[in-house]
């Protein structure tokens, strides 16, 4: 039995497909017509497992455009998505940060993975996927440069976490001739201070689970570490923790 799940977000549209045993999955920006570039992309995954749209049993949308996906048999909440997605990737999951295009959400599981409590961050844009890659931008970085700071590089620290407000504290920086390394550094440890700030409020103790786009950034990874002194989990799929969850969902 073939399910599917699609996570309509603000920057990425992400879709998989689960076979009961493995997932096939793809991502590509949103662009503006939703619809349209939900419709590509589930088509990607279908040809790629030479299947047909009356071959799903079940597609399951889920993110913040989740009500326009035309061919999605239900929609679900993220937060249920994320978690159930996550909880599969990492085994004994019980804390899910999940860094999004442009929130943040924080989520609680039981031992079974359900979602006892969560927090979200939707109010302003700091700290989350767009943030970075806007800072990335600025200091001519590709998100992957920000993975690949040496550890040994000094942070400059930022004091700002307003888009506008931190844009203008880099470029000072910049102009005062601060290494770009060291004011990347601080970024991702400002964002890093922030997201931990938010795992503390609704969870004390145990391993932390990172999905998201940002969670390939293993720097980042680190740096929430440190500042929450537990470990910080992640997946080579946690970018797809939504899609994955809504298939996983789709297949119950």
């Amino acid at each position: 039995m073939y399910t599917a799940g699609i996570d309509i977000g603000s920057s990425n549209i992400k879709a998989a497909i689960w076979n009961g045993s493995s997932f096939e999955v793809w991502s590509q920006p949103t662009g503006w017509d939703i619809s349209e570039t939900s419709e590509a992309v589930i088509q990607v995954l279908l040809d790629r497992s030479s299947l047909k749209m009356e071959d799903l049993h079940q597609v399951v949308a889920t993110g913040y455009g989740r009500k326009m996906c035309r061919f999605a048999g239900r929609s679900v909440t993220e937060i249920t998505c994320h978690a159930a997605g996550a909880f599969h990737l990492v085994k004994d999951a019980e804390t899910v940060l999940d860094i999004g295009g442009q929130d943040v959400k924080v989520i609680r599981l039981d031992i079974e993975g359900k979602v006892t409590d969560f927090l979200m961050n939707d109010k302003c844009a700091a700290g989350t996927g767009r943030f970075i890659s806007n800072m990335a931008v600025l200091l001519g970085y590709s998100l992957k440069d920000f993975s690949d700071i040496p550890a040994e590089t000094e942070i400059s620290k930022i004091s700002s976490m307003c888009t506008v407000f931190a844009e203008s504290e880099v470029i000072s920086l910049l102009s005062g001739g601060v290494a770009k390394e060291s004011i990347a550094l601080g970024l991702l440890d400002s964002i890093a201070s922030r997201a931990a700030g938010m795992v503390i409020r609704i969870s004390d103790r145990g391993p932390v689970v990172l999905t998201g786009g940002p969670a390939l950034n293993k720097r980042l990874a680190t740096l929430i570490s440190k500042h929450l002194g537990r470990p910080v989990l992640t997946s080579e799929l946690a970018q797809f923790s939504g899609a994955i969850g809504a298939a996983l969902i789709a297949a119950e």
